[in-house]
């Protein structure tokens, strides 16, 4: 008979976002007249840059003629797309990183997710609490972890995250060998320095660890003495691997297209302790598993390094970051504390009472949806996060409801 990967089993019975997209229709449905204004998931809400769709248009005009036409393109990405991300995102800030050490896909969340597949299925995992639900999820599909037990999962090195540490986890004592980093933070918003990212990088090359560095909202990054790559320190490119979307950065969520950094200093091991190049293997998991980006995406996001395009994409993000401060400036004068905001388009809110319970006060009282914090891991009960991703105007109109409830 066939069988299922019981590993499913121990998941939660669905995804953070699905419980509140069903809890948002149950609302909607009672309240067809009530407006909702979406502050929870990370969608944003403005259009491409016009150097990106101008790209995209001529991309689409070439794929439209016999004598432009292409077929399949490398699995790893176009070579014009490869060298931009390699030149403007690290060789422009000290940080060594090849072209061809750049692999193209469809998204930072499919990156993070499917990287996993080339290590062994019994080492050990450290991940951060709150989390973006990914990587626990995905490392729990695959049998490295035991059941679930008040609200974690056995064998996983838990990284607490709280306002005592400023949502910035220490080291662990105990030695672990996968690390989940992100930075800026998803959900915090919180930010880390490079003293403080130096000490990962020092205990990965102590403990033959490897960091996976989830660097997504790094375009966000205002204060310029804050690392935007973990390459920007010594030695990480033997210890680290990185992943980047265009999606937040140029609003390409619907458009899909991302990297991920892997150096090819960059070691694992075997059982008898010798050592593999990852590069090698991920381009082989990549090659077998995936077909690449189409090349008019490809174009769009060669143009984010036009001179036009990093004007429009400075303006996108200083728009979303208006949100994000119009956010976090109303709520501290109503009495939260509050981290991320400034260089992050997310706001973690310590509401004081239960996560879900404000959540539905938000939704009920104000119809506004954030997200409970306690659904990005246990350190999260009794916090929320607010996304800056949606229109300055609605923005607005859901501070003035928020005040009504809360003021």
């Amino acid at each position: 008979m066939i069988r299922i990967n019981e590993n499913y089993l121990k998941l939660q019975a669905s995804y953070l976002f699905s419980d509140i997209a069903k809890r948002v229709k149950a609302f909607q449905d009672a309240h067809p007249d009530k407006e909702i204004i979406r502050l929870g998931i990370g969608d944003v809400t403005q259009a491409l840059p016009k150097a990106c769709t101008d790209a995209f248009h001529a991309a689409v005009d070439e794929m439209a003629q016999d004598s432009t036409f292409r077929g399949y393109g490398p699995e790893q990405g176009y070579a014009f797309l490869r060298e931009k991300i390699a030149n403007e995102d690290f060789q422009a800030r000290g940080a060594d990183i090849l072209p061809d050490e750049i692999f193209v896909s469809d998204g930072a969340k499919c990156d993070t997710g499917n990287i996993q597949e080339i290590f062994a299925g019994d080492i050990k995992i450290a991940i951060p609490d709150p989390v973006y639900p990914v990587y626990l999820d995905t490392n729990v599909m695959a049998g490295r972890t035991g059941t679930s037990k008040d609200g974690r999962f056995e064998g996983i090195t838990y990284l607490d995250s709280t306002k005592a540490n400023n949502f910035v986890p220490d080291v662990p004592k105990e030695k672990v060998d996968l690390i989940y980093l992100c930075f800026p933070n998803n959900p915090t918003g919180s930010t880390i320095t490079k003293s403080q990212l130096k000490k990962w990088v020092e205990y990965a090359r102590e403990n033959k660890a490897l960091i996976l560095y989830d660097a997504a909202y790094e375009a966000f990054i205002q204060d310029s003495a804050l690392p935007h790559s973990i390459y920007e320190i010594e030695g990480a490119k033997d210890v680290a691997i990185e992943s980047r979307s265009f999606s937040k950065t140029a609003g390409f969520t619907g458009t899909r297209c991302a990297y991920t950094v892997v150096p090819k200093t960059c070691m694992a091991y075997d059982k008898s302790g010798n050592t593999h190049a990852l590069h090698s293997l991920w381009n082989r998991r990549h090659t077998t598993k995936f077909n690449g980006v189409s090349y008019p995406v490809q174009r769009a996001a060669e143009a984010v390094y036009s001179s036009q395009g990093k004007v429009q994409v400075k303006s996108l993000i200083s728009y979303y970051l208006k949100n994000a401060g119009l956010i976090r400036k109303e709520l501290m004068a109503l009495g939260f504390d509050c981290v991320g905001g400034d260089n992050s388009p997310y706001i973690w809110v310590d509401c004081k009472m239960d996560s879900w319970k404000f959540f539905d006060l938000m939704l009920d009282e104000a119809g506004v949806v954030c997200t409970p914090g306690v659904g990005f891991g246990r350190c999260g009960q009794g916090f929320i996060r607010i996304s800056a991703f949606n229109n300055y105007s609605n923005v607005e109109k859901a501070m003035t409801k928020i005040r009504k409830v809360i003021g």
